[in-house]
């Protein structure tokens, strides 16, 4: 297995005659091989609310859907289980699937009671899931309804982080409509997963089959992206990096000891593209063709059993021309749109927890229009009517706001809500 990284500019003209310009950096990375080696087992922990509110239909769908996963998972692949109320237990403690019919009995006999601690589920969560993290593809799914009213947001945070510097991946699935969406974004920012919304309890199954089919197509793991910078050429200081395909997640840049700036990728899956956005600065460039930068990315391969190897050192050019014309890169322009609505959508959020409701509508009526224009027609819809409530007067409920959050982050693939 492969990388296969792919550098594009807004814009790969620049005016030689100015003396400072601004361009975005479009960076494609997915792995590439002929197969998925599936002798690679994966590692699974699903930290699992059975809080009070979960009660009925909702644990119901959860309990199926956490069983049919088990029945997914190879007889080499590793599976743990954590449950968390206003307390946290092993339910499964970290082992290679064995008695399938075991641990499903375990799973059908958990009933709802009790708050919702999720830092402490989180906690255990990352426990187990550490134990079989050699040499495999390990990755968590937390599920929760709920407020973390018996723990601590910021524990949380830190306990993602924690997660992601032992590269592993944490998937965040929100139950119904009183989650705190701000937590789980960050948990799942944070650790390079996937931000879901269970809007309905028979989702769940089909959601939890979704997240397992990526898991099964990831190639690569501990991924980073490295930026050598050539001199007259930065990044920008406020947010200089995102990634924008396939969520948009705001991404933090570190500094290596020799120099180049490193942004954590995490998984790569085979085939499907992951896009990061660089905002650069130039200065002015003598003209012709000029390197502005080399890109790289250090890697795992756990088919290999080898850690720290590196792709080619890729160059990035740009054409300095005395008589500039613009090269527009219409691909680039895409990625540059997914990250404004995602921006808008964060932007309006901010307005209307301040109160200003007009703000806000205003913002998210921007982001339905940079919706259009990226011709992402779901999440234009979604913005739209919210925007559309704020003006009449109405309360946006929780639903609407987890709608917003999910269709700014991503492109649907199903129907728009009616």
């Amino acid at each position: 297995m492969k990388v296969n990284l792919q550098p594009h500019l807004n814009d790969a003209s620049v005016d030689a005659n100015q003396p400072s310009s601004q361009r975005q950096l479009a960076v494609s990375i997915s792995a590439i091989g002929e197969t998925i080696d599936r002798s690679v087992p994966l590692n699974l922990c699903l930290i699992l609310d059975h809080s009070g509110s979960m009660r009925g239909r909702s644990l119901e769908n959860v309990k199926k859907a956490a069983c049919l996963l088990v029945d997914r998972l190879s007889s080499q692949d590793q599976l743990s289980i954590v449950i968390f109320d206003h307390r946290a237990k092993v339910l499964i403690p970290n082992q290679v699937i064995e008695d399938r019919e075991y641990i499903k009995q375990q799973i059908n006999r958990l009933s709802a009671d009790g708050g919702t601690a999720i830092d402490e589920g989180l906690r255990l969560g990352i426990e187990e899931l550490a134990k079989g993290k050699k040499d495999t593809i390990s990755q968590a799914f937390l599920l929760t309804d709920g407020e973390n009213e018996h723990g601590d947001n910021n524990r949380c945070l830190k306990f993602a982080q924690l997660a992601s510097e032992y590269n592993l991946t944490l998937n965040t699935l929100g139950f119904g409509d009183n989650w705190n969406q701000d937590v789980l974004e960050k948990i799942a920012d944070a650790a390079v997963g996937n931000l879901s919304h269970i809007e309905h309890p028979e989702q769940a199954v089909d959601k939890f089959n979704s997240l397992f089919t990526r898991m099964q197509t990831v190639g690569l793991t501990n991924a980073y992206l490295l930026f050598s910078l050539m001199p007259n050429v930065r990044l920008a200081e406020l947010k200089p990096v995102a990634q924008v395909a396939p969520d948009t997640i705001e991404l933090p840049v570190e500094t290596e000891p020799d120099g180049r700036f490193t942004v954590r990728l995490g998984d790569l899956m085979k085939d499907v593209e992951r896009v990061v956005l660089a905002n650069i600065y130039l200065g002015q460039l003598p003209e012709g063709r000029q390197a502005i930068a080399n890109i790289q990315v250090r890697y795992d391969d756990p088919t290999l059993e080898q850690t720290g190897l590196f792709s080619l050192n890729m160059p990035v050019y740009m054409n300095v021309e005395r008589i500039y014309q613009p090269s527009i890169n219409p691909q680039v322009q895409q990625s540059i749109l997914a990250l404004a609505k995602y921006r808008q959508t964060q932007l309006a959020e901010t307005k209307l927890q301040q109160g200003d409701r007009t703000g806000a509508a205003t913002m998210l009526q921007t982001a339905a229009k940079t919706a259009l224009q990226m011709g992402d027609a779901n999440a234009a819809t979604v913005l739209q009517t919210s925007a559309t409530r704020l003006q009449a007067g109405e309360e946006l409920s929780e639903s609407d706001r987890k709608k917003t959050r999910i269709v700014s982050k991503t492109v649907l693939q199903d129907a728009p809500p009616k």
